[in-house]
């Protein structure tokens, strides 16, 4: 199937049309299927939203089967937020859960990712796939050195979550030089079972595919774990440096921008 051929298109939000629709998804996924809550979130309208969204670019997946009129056209969401917009929303979404220090100190050019999902009916196919490549476009347009961002453990039972914790832990620790740092008093440390007593296997089963992805990609966690009980999730906050991922996924980013 060619990209014409595709059903899908991915783009920056260019309307409150469209920033409302990609509240909607994160309603269904966050809080319909994911039992999340927040200040800001529209129960009768069925939006989650926060006070950051102003701030962020959303980046959308569309169906252009489906009428922008119903809302519904946006079946896939991101939101990124560029650290030259961070004075303007005041801090980053991330601050409110971790020491970002190392990575605000570093003086490179920071993307902050968040509110990751795709609609239930399109998953396991090209979606996400779709997603990542507008990912990598806004990347490269902006010159994006680091990328971060908190992504969840559905729920808070930590006897539930040991191996995966323990495993990031061990193997997937950032340096020094971007190890931002769990905030008290939501935070759980993460070495919760001893390495040679990891089983690695049961560890990946229990990790989400989207942090997946990211170690993948070369991706790396913080210092702790930071237990959000409003949105019933268990959070680690994931960095990224783009000039160091694996060779592959880094020559992939670069025939993107070289075919631009």
């Amino acid at each position: 199937m060619t990209a014409e051929d595709s059903p899908y298109s991915v783009r920056l939000a260019t309307s409150a049309q469209d920033v409302t629709a990609a509240q909607r998804l994160r309603y269904q996924v966050f809080v319909t299927e994911l039992g999340g809550d927040g200040p800001l979130v529209d129960h009768a309208a069925g939006l989650e939203r926060d006070a950051f969204d102003p701030y962020f670019d959303h980046l959308v997946l569309v169906d252009r089967r489906i009428d922008p009129a119903s809302l519904s056209h946006v079946i896939g969401a991101y939101r990124v937020l560029p650290s030259e917009r961070r004075a303007a929303a005041g801090r980053f979404y991330s601050e409110t859960e971790y020491d970002l220090g190392p990575l605000l100190a570093s003086g490179r050019r920071l993307l902050e990712l968040g509110r990751s999902c795709v609609h239930a009916d399109h998953r396991g196919g090209t979606a996400m796939f779709h997603l990542w490549n507008g990912l990598a476009d806004y990347v490269l347009d902006r010159g994006i050195e680091i990328l971060f961002g908190v992504a969840s453990f559905h729920g808070t039972d930590l006897a539930a979550l040991a191996e995966p914790l323990s495993y990031l832990h061990h193997h997937h620790l950032a340096p020094p030089a971007m190890r931002v740092r769990a905030l008290a008093p939501h935070r759980q440390e993460m070495d919760l079972v001893p390495s040679d007593r990891l089983d690695r296997k049961a560890a990946m089963a229990a990790t989400p595919a989207l942090i997946k992805a990211y170690l993948r990609l070369g991706g790396f966690v913080g210092d702790g774990a930071w237990i959000d009980r409003a949105f019933n999730t268990t959070d680690v906050c994931l960095v990224m440096d783009t000039g160091q991922m694996s060779a592959r996924h880094r020559d992939f980013y670069v025939r993107k921008k070289a075919a631009a």
